[in-house]
């Protein structure tokens, strides 16, 4: 479903992300960790379509990143930027038009996922009233409105309480039970060790492991086989 091959990104001599390949399959949960700085939210940039690789080709379901993949794709960023003063409602429509969906065609999926994270209540309420959990669980909702193929998801958990981090994870597998895929970063092992299936590791913009958390951990903790890799690594 997703495949990158020979990714790389420089800005003028720096070389942010370094020759990075790797497949991840349908209905899979792929996991992308490593230490601040090491290129992965980079690399999920490029994933989206917000930057151009230096070099490299990134696919969605054998398409090239472009028009057609971004309407497979649905993203959430680590820093997500909402319209304060829209409802949800309207914000879930307006993502619906950028999709080129038919807000009709989306409206019971999105009403079903804010009753999954308790927002029904306020899809009428502006956004600028929202906490900021709460805030967090729209932009999933509105990531997932138009039903993509594929959900790419930096640090998921960041502004959630328990519950929510509970409901996340629970949706990540769902979706994954319906052959979607998801591909996140997370700075938290515990999530990673709970909901991926596979696991990449990238320091200094290069992949240093990958394989499934078993393979990875051994008998230690994830953990320390991150903190392990990624300092030896410097």
């Amino acid at each position: 479903m997703i495949e990158i091959q020979h990714l790389t990104k420089k800005y003028g001599h720096f070389t942010a992300v370094d020759d990075v390949s790797l497949k991840v399959a349908r209905g899979e949960i792929f996991g992308f960790l490593g230490p601040n700085g090491a290129g992965k939210t980079t690399t999920i940039r490029i994933m989206v379509g917000l930057s151009l690789p230096t070099s490299g080709v990134v696919k969605i379901a054998g398409l090239d990143v472009g028009v057609d993949a971004k309407a497979m794709t649905g993203y959430v960023p680590d820093r997500p930027y909402l319209y304060e003063k829209l409802t949800g409602r309207e914000l879930l429509h307006f993502v619906a038009d950028l999709y080129r969906k038919d807000w009709p065609a989306c409206e019971a999926r999105g009403l079903e996922l804010l009753r999954y994270f308790d927002l029904a209540d306020w899809v009428d309420a502006r956004i600028e009233n929202l906490s900021h959990g709460m805030k967090q669980k729209l932009v999933i909702v509105s990531a997932l409105v138009h039903d993509p193929e594929v959900l790419v998801i930096d640090e998921p958990m960041v502004g959630l309480d328990a519950l929510a981090q509970k409901q996340v994870k629970l949706l990540m597998r769902r979706l994954a039970e319906e052959k979607k895929t998801v591909f996140l970063t997370t700075h938290t092992m515990s999530v990673a060790e709970a909901v991926c299936d596979r696991i990449a590791i990238i320091n200094h913009g290069r992949i240093i492991a990958t394989g499934t958390t078993a393979e990875l951990k051994s008998d230690r903790a994830l953990e320390d086989v991150f903190l392990e890799l990624t300092y030896e690594a410097l």
